[in-house]
């Protein structure tokens, strides 16, 4: 394990995608696309987080134009993916099969796969999955979706809420008292509900909770992004559709109990020591049980890989395997 301190990370110049496209996976969902950098360099996916979060252009610069061939896409029911905030045929397996329909249509023997927070437990899914396809994991502010860890997030008053009381106040606010026993639930009737004011108001309150929590001093432009209508109900709702089936995983501890499946497969773990999203637990569980991969530490960072040191760290991370 390593630690470290924030210097600046500098992230490579903006790129345009130079193929875009949608791919049908099945009779429902039609999954948007995006290759970039240089299409003879070494093949990437990146997972975006959420889940129902969308692709992020900005996660371009993480990697060097000249040495990757990029591919994006979003997610069903989000982003440009079509039907938005579908949650038909939307689960963890459901994904894994469109990221290794993705790699077939596009021609790609293996890559190297780059995922943070709900994208690095879409990351392991895929990788104990398909593991013959897969060069290298980059995981960013680690999560396991085990029970503890959804307790602890949304659950759980003496949970994050001890951290952050003011905000739990707010996340709260649209659950009456008599169903705050179990929060996921409460927001799922709300986020599903045919009056699309409640839905807007538990999208909003849901959203704005991950968005103030996530860095380590708040950032007010990731807080317009999650609160605004349609994008916070519809990252809410496909988030708290598979937090309530506990990420459709086998077992709770499914992900770890898998990791002799990826034994070979080396890995960089980035964790933020003070994410309380995905605190560092789940990150020092999977390294102490994953003998390929190296955990990464930065000092003073919360959750979110734009901070200046978990920008350093995954674009190092990025050269190396490059």
């Amino acid at each position: 394990m390593t630690a470290s301190r924030s210097s600046p990370g500098r992230l490579y110049p903006p790129t345009k995608p130079y193929r875009t496209g949608y791919l049908a996976v099945d009779d429902v969902h039609r999954v948007y696309f995006e290759e970039s950098g240089n299409p003879r360099g070494q093949p990437a996916v990146v997972l975006h987080g959420g889940p129902g979060a969308g692709l992020d252009p900005a996660v371009r610069g993480f990697f060097n134009p000249r040495k990757y061939r990029l591919v994006l896409f979003d997610q069903r029911g989000c982003g440009r993916s079509r039907p938005r905030a579908s949650l038909r045929n939307n689960t963890t397996w459901h994904l894994v099969e469109d990221i290794e329909a993705l790699r077939r249509e596009l021609g790609i023997e293996r890559w190297l796969v780059f995922g943070g927070s709900w994208g690095a437990t879409l990351a392991l899914a895929y990788a104990q999955t398909h593991p013959a396809r897969v060069a290298a994991l980059i995981l960013r502010g680690v999560f396991l979706c085990r029970r503890a860890e959804l307790e602890w997030f949304y659950q759980d008053p003496r949970g994050a809420a001890f951290l952050y009381p003011d905000l739990w106040k707010e996340y709260t606010a649209p659950i009456p008292k008599r169903e705050q026993a179990d929060m996921i639930r409460a927001y799922y009737r709300r986020l599903t509900s045919p009056d699309a004011r409640i839905r807007l108001r538990a999208g909003r309150a849901w959203s704005l909770w991950e968005a103030q929590t996530s860095y380590l001093i708040p950032n007010a432009r990731y807080i317009r992004k999650l609160r605004a209508g349609q994008y916070a109900t519809t990252f809410a709702r496909i988030e708290c559709h598979y937090f309530l089936n506990g990420a459709f995983l086998r077992t709770d501890n499914q992900l770890l109990n898998d990791v002799s499946k990826i034994c070979n497969i080396p890995g960089i773990i980035v964790q933020g020591r003070y994410d309380i999203v995905c605190p560092m637990r789940s990150a020092w569980d999977l390294h102490t049980a994953w003998r390929g991969s190296q955990l990464r530490v930065v000092a003073d960072a919360g959750h979110s890989a734009f901070e200046p040191g978990m920008t350093r760290e995954l674009v190092r991370a990025t050269d190396a395997f490059a």
